[in-house]
């Protein structure tokens, strides 16, 4: 459906320099909240944020058995230091991680997943990938691999 169609306007998009390339993005924008809104949604289920999920999965996929510091978190997750710290706080407090001293420097923590976050972690992450497949299932593997490749030449140039 087209975006002004689905968002009620009174008009379509305009003929003027550009309007094509605003389409597009205001498109990507509508979609990833479109997306975001069910991620949230589902994972309401399991009593997670999509924000823990990511940290949830980078300890399990990127970490493994020696963790991740804290600051590897940041990197990976593209937030700041203090929001990995009241993160891993409140998922500290649940029970999910835990925050040990670096043994190879003492001013950092690694975080690991317990336990029960792992066991959460292998309730969820089945359900949560057949909902993304479901999600792109209109999507041939072909018109995936064009989409990845448009989106990561779109940071590319974004980034420079």
């Amino acid at each position: 459906m087209k975006l002004s169609t689905e968002l009620g306007w009174k008009q379509d998009f305009i003929t003027r320099p550009h309007e094509r390339e605003h389409e597009a993005v205001l498109n990507i924008y509508h979609t990833a909240a479109q997306i975001r809104k069910a991620t949230t949604v589902f994972l309401q289920k399991y009593e997670l944020t999509d924000v823990q999920f990511n940290v949830m999965m980078l300890l399990h996929y990127q970490g493994e058995a020696e963790g991740l510091t804290q600051v590897e978190l940041s990197r990976m997750m593209l937030v700041n230091r203090a929001n990995v710290t009241a993160l891993v706080d409140r998922m500290e407090k649940n029970g999910l991680v835990a925050r040990n001293a670096d043994p190879h420097d003492r001013r950092s923590h690694v975080i690991r997943m317990t336990k029960r976050g792992l066991a959460l972690l292998e309730k969820v992450d089945p359900a949560y990938m057949q909902m993304v497949k479901e999600t792109v299932s209109p999507l041939s593997l072909k018109e995936v691999d064009q989409m990845i490749g448009m989106l990561e030449k779109l940071r590319e140039h974004l980034g420079k």
